[in-house]
């Protein structure tokens, strides 16, 4: 899979850029005119001078290992992102030829974005940072501002709220309700219970009579409840059975 996604025309443009910037010739075996390093090093060199002091240029297979170390170093101290990077068995052994397809793109873009003119339109230039700097004062005023993306407490307050749980008193001046003891006391702006009553009402589940004063009916006991709650006289489920098949019919025909 990782050989399927190696480009031909990406490695063509690649071998256009590198021996544009150094001035040698690849050959015609990409991977092989790159295993020993000799160029890569001098493409960094180009790049960045002296970023690889030494360049073995014998044919052991440890001198051409150590050139590639040497130029993964030198692309990490030129801004390389680690990500970007390949190992040395991915170019020396053909391991993952793509890996080092990417880097090299990268590294074109890198010398890009730092300004180097080739010729070679090759690599995506990296975007530029743009770092704000704010004094101390700035940096404290902004953490006590929240936008108006958070909503806004503007105009509100808190005064006399107590913490959560605590019992608050109702009064009203007008009704010769005392005065607030302390800042636990609400007014009636807040709303009220005064005058409510629960008396008479039974436990749930309990028994409710209803009864009519005008049509005989008596009032039971204080669990009953009158006709403006509703009434159920004169209801029947006389003959009613569940489950049970029920017959239609029409006294015309029956």
């Amino acid at each position: 899979q990782l050989a399927q996604k190696y480009d031909p025309q990406k490695e063509a443009e690649l071998r256009t850029w590198i021996e544009s910037v150094t001035g040698r010739q690849i050959g015609p075996d990409f991977q092989k005119g790159l295993k020993d390093g000799v160029i890569l090093c001098e493409l960094m060199n180009k790049l960045q001078p002296n970023s690889v002091r030494k360049i073995n240029r014998l044919a052991q297979n440890w001198h051409q290992l150590e050139n590639l170390s040497n130029f993964i170093k030198a692309m990490a101290s030129y801004g390389m992102n680690p990500v970007d990077l390949f190992e040395a068995n991915d170019l020396f052994e053909s391991g993952n030829l793509t890996q080092v397809q990417v880097s090299l793109l990268a590294l074109a873009g890198m010398a890009k974005t730092k300004g180097l003119q080739s010729g070679v339109d090759i690599g995506v230039k990296y975007s530029e940072k743009q770092q704000r700097n704010f004094d101390e004062a700035k940096m404290k005023a902004g953490q006590c501002v929240i936008g108006l993306q958070m909503g806004t407490n503007k105009c509100a307050s808190q005064s006399g709220m107590t913490a959560y749980g605590t019992r608050r008193h109702l009064y009203d001046p007008k009704n010769q309700i005392l005065p607030p003891m302390d800042h636990s006391t609400i007014s009636l702006q807040m709303g009220t219970n005064k005058c409510a009553s629960q008396v008479g009402m039974t436990a749930p589940g309990t028994r409710r009579h209803i009864y009519d004063s005008k049509m005989g009916t008596e009032k039971c006991d204080n669990s009953s409840m009158s006709l403006q709650m509703g009434s159920n006289q004169g209801a029947n489920q006389s003959g009613q059975v569940f489950g049970l098949g029920r017959q239609i019919y029409d006294p015309k025909y029956c």
